[in-house]
């Protein structure tokens, strides 16, 4: 018994030692750091592709895919993990994220294949985001028929 309780205080103290500490606010800094640079890279998109005259639709759509290349390009290079790292959810919350979360699996695993490799692996990260995602919205649509039928919205 008395063994066991020093073994007990001996892998406390370990787990303690190893375990990093975090800075909260520090993080959230860089968090916010982070997804500000994001989001303004962003707004420069939309403004400069406002200014070449096309409509807010169009803009928005050269937007996301200027960032979504951009963040698959910086993953390939390996210098996107190195963003998420220091910022944190400001990196992996905007659209880059999710981009960051398909192009990473495929590159990691490309050596096992195209089939077994890339195809297999792909979506391990972003599936199951799509996946609740989806089933987030039906059940929402399926609230908003039935409150449809029963005349409430």
């Amino acid at each position: 018994m008395e063994d066991a309780k020093a073994q007990q205080k001996e892998y406390e103290k370990y787990v303690k030692e190893v375990t990093p500490t975090h800075n909260l606010w520090l993080q959230m800094l860089k968090a916010f750091v982070t997804g500000g640079v994001i989001c303004c890279i962003g707004q420069f998109i939309l403004n400069f592709a406002g200014s070449m005259n096309l409509d807010k639709q169009t803009a928005g759509s050269w937007c996301s895919l200027i960032l979504v290349f951009l963040s698959v390009v910086l993953t390939g290079f390996g210098i996107y993990p190195k963003i998420v790292k220091w910022g944190g959810a400001g990196a992996l919350v905007p659209i880059t994220g999710f981009a960051n979360s398909v192009a990473a699996p495929a590159i990691e695993y490309k050596a096992e294949g195209q089939v077994f490799g890339i195809g297999c692996k792909i979506f391990t990260i972003a599936g199951p985001v799509i996946l609740y995602g989806i089933f987030a919205s039906w059940v929402l649509g399926l609230g908003y028929w039935i409150m449809k039928l029963a005349g409430i919205a």
